[in-house]
């Protein structure tokens, strides 16, 4: 049976080897969850383990036998479980283990005047387990609090072989197979960068176990069940020459320290050249950082306005050039010379020059509307006591129900995007649109597709 399981050893591991080593194959480079810095290619993935320490039948034992000496503090002390084991880990986080391991049960060291003592027994036990691996350090993203500390978490299946040894024994040599399920706690010590120092504390439960721990026939009223717990100490060693591997990612080297450094460089960098109001001038060179969208600035971010009306150019000439009320126009602009920008701007948008559109049976406005919409951001961070009204249009092709459910929609999404800018939605009035049909624009000529683009839109009402 020893043989047996060592050939079952060597094929799991075999088997193991395979699975890993052909999803190194498939994988591709990607980001881990909480591990952006560590890549597929940049940690050694397999680790061997050794180990000694204590393993102890919990139940069950038949009348007189006992797994520990109740005169001693702390139990029966010294080695009697003894394993090696390897460990592959596909991520960061997680991966697979395969260990062997031997355990010699006997009756504990007793005074010989003690009435208490177990009766002699000897119990030779090897045990194979497969066992899914956490890197709990990682998952819970504790890593760098923990610094050369760690611990995993394991579980898996087992099996095993018991073996009577004692020659006073019933079933003295003779074998029983069974297995069952095992999961435990390891937490370790990195003393270099390959090598650490692990202990374990694992629990067993078998679901066939013919014998007590004794090396008897177990009583009827066990059924079958047995449990066992093991706590050993010893070393890993990681293979591979990078400097991180599956256990230990967050190893502080000179040129990780070095990119860290670089990186907060470029992050201060990236964070002077912020351009909140979007006009091509970074903030921290930007003496209007409210300046109009689409509208165009010196090198000192402030609105172009040449003949110091008030107006911005591009404004004044996109007035001048697209619509026809020439009156109108000049009087707005004239009147720029004796009220404030912020009122006029107000005038503008409440007149319905600035809006956002939509294409046919869409609620998401077109790439074109960011202008508009970045009109009135912009807008509302200058004046952070105005409200704005949102009032959504659709035209009058199809079920009218409909289309005031579609224009109500086109005023949410302009809505959440003014909320994900940052304004508060407090700010923000969804209102029916105009008229007895609530959202439905019919001044246009219903049969033509470019006079009903004009009403597919969302207008706003400054307060």
């Amino acid at each position: 049976m020893k043989k047996s399981l060592l050939l079952l050893s060597i094929s799991l591991l075999a088997i193991t080897t395979t699975i890993a080593q052909n999803k190194v194959k498939k994988e591709t480079p990607k980001k881990e969850t909480n591990d952006a810095t560590i890549k597929s290619n940049t940690f050694n993935r397999w680790t061997v383990e050794v180990s000694a320490g204590r393993s102890k039948g919990i139940k069950p034992y038949n009348d007189g036998y006992f797994g520990s000496n109740s005169n001693d503090y702390l139990g029966t002390l010294g080695f009697n479980s003894y394993s090696a084991g390897v460990r592959y880990m596909f991520s960061p986080k997680f991966g697979l283990k395969l260990d062997f391991s031997s355990d010699l049960l006997k009756n504990p060291v007793s005074d010989p005047s003690d009435d208490n003592k177990s009766l002699p027994f000897k119990t030779q036990q090897y045990r194979v387990s497969i066992q899914g691996v956490v890197n709990a350090a990682r998952l819970f993203d504790i890593e760098n609090e923990l610094g050369r500390f760690n611990f995993l978490v394991h579980g898996g299946l087992h099996l095993s072989q018991r073996t009577p040894k004692l020659e006073t024994l019933p079933k003295y040599n003779s074998t029983e197979d069974d297995g069952g399920i095992v999961f435990g706690l390891s937490p370790e010590f990195r003393v270099f960068k390959n090598f650490s120092i692990i202990a374990d504390y694992s629990v067993l439960y078998n679901f066939r176990q013919n014998y007590a721990w004794d090396g008897n026939y177990s009583a009827t009223e066990n059924n079958l069940y047995g449990q066992m717990a093991s706590a050993t100490i010893g070393l890993t060693y990681s293979f591979g020459e990078n400097k991180m591997h599956g256990d230990w990612a967050n190893i502080v080297t000179k040129e990780m320290l070095a990119v860290e450094a670089l990186d907060k460089k470029v992050g201060d960098i990236e964070k002077l050249m912020d351009d909140s109001d979007k006009d091509g001038v970074p903030d921290y060179l930007d003496v209007e950082n409210n300046s109009i969208a689409g509208v165009a600035v010196d090198t000192k971010g402030r609105m172009v306005d040449t003949n110091k009306n008030g107006v911005p150019d591009e404004l004044e000439k996109y007035l001048a050039n697209n619509y026809s009320d020439k009156t109108e126009t000049n009087t707005i602009l004239e009147g720029a010379k004796s009220e404030s920008k912020s009122e006029l701007i107000k005038d503008l948008v409440n007149k319905g020059y600035v809006a956002a559109y939509f294409e046919f049976n869409a609620s998401k406005p077109t790439d074109m509307s960011s202008d508009g919409i970045g009109f009135i951001l912009t807008y509302l961070r200058s004046n952070p006591t105005s409200t704005v009204d949102i009032i959504g249009y659709a035209d009058e092709i199809g079920n009218s129900d409909y289309n005031i459910k579609l224009a109500n929609k086109r005023s949410k999404a302009v809505k959440d995007i003014l909320i994900k800018s940052g304004v508060n939605p407090y700010r923000l009035n969804i209102i029916p649109g105009a008229g007895t049909d609530r959202g439905i624009d019919k001044s246009v000529d219903a049969k033509s597709p470019e006079a009903r683009r004009l009403v597919r839109k969302v207008v706003f009402q400054i307060k």
